[in-house]
């Protein structure tokens, strides 16, 4: 059997304040840049994105429901170490990863220089190949918040099948 799951993320980009730098992470890879991302976690739109991706094709629920906002122990919590969980309780439930592929839009920072590093950072945690993690960078044209450089938006579609 095999299934789908569609996982969708934005998170507000801002500077940090004096004593607290925001980070700009994609998937657990850092990118320079002069703002990050807001989140009650570290704020990885991309491993968020993925998180409900995987839990949603396995029918398993998603990332709000698995790490809740309202839940201290999720305060600044490394969201690659989420999504290794919740990939855990995936596998746990018989299913491998067939393939990923996402798309991460803001205007900046560009996507592209970073891409195989994202890469090689999903398909550890998911326990795949490279070859079955694609991650595309795109642009709003400068429209909404997004375009205005004050979001990230990610979408990301997987394919996952039962192992039984």
């Amino acid at each position: 059997m095999i299934r789908t799951g569609l996982g969708y993320d934005i998170h507000r980009l801002e500077r940090g304040s004096p004593g607290k730098r925001r980070r700009f992470l994609l998937a657990g890879v850092e990118i320079p840049f002069s703002k990050g991302e807001t989140g009650h976690s570290d704020g990885d739109a991309l491993a968020h994105a993925v998180c409900d991706a995987i839990l949603g094709a396995a029918g398993l629920g998603d990332i709000g429901e698995m790490f809740p906002p309202s839940e201290p122990a999720w305060k600044d919590a490394d969201s690659m170490a989420l999504l290794r969980k919740a990939f855990a309780r995936v596998k746990q439930a018989g299913w491998r990863l067939v393939n990923l592929d996402c798309v991460v839009i803001c205007e900046k920072p560009k996507v592209l220089p970073y891409r195989d590093a994202i890469r090689n950072s999903l398909a550890e945690a998911l326990e795949a190949g490279i070859d079955r993690i694609f991650v595309k960078g795109k642009t709003k044209e400068g429209l909404g918040p997004v375009g205005k450089g004050k979001a990230v938006e990610v979408l990301a579609q997987c394919l996952i099948e039962n192992q039984g």
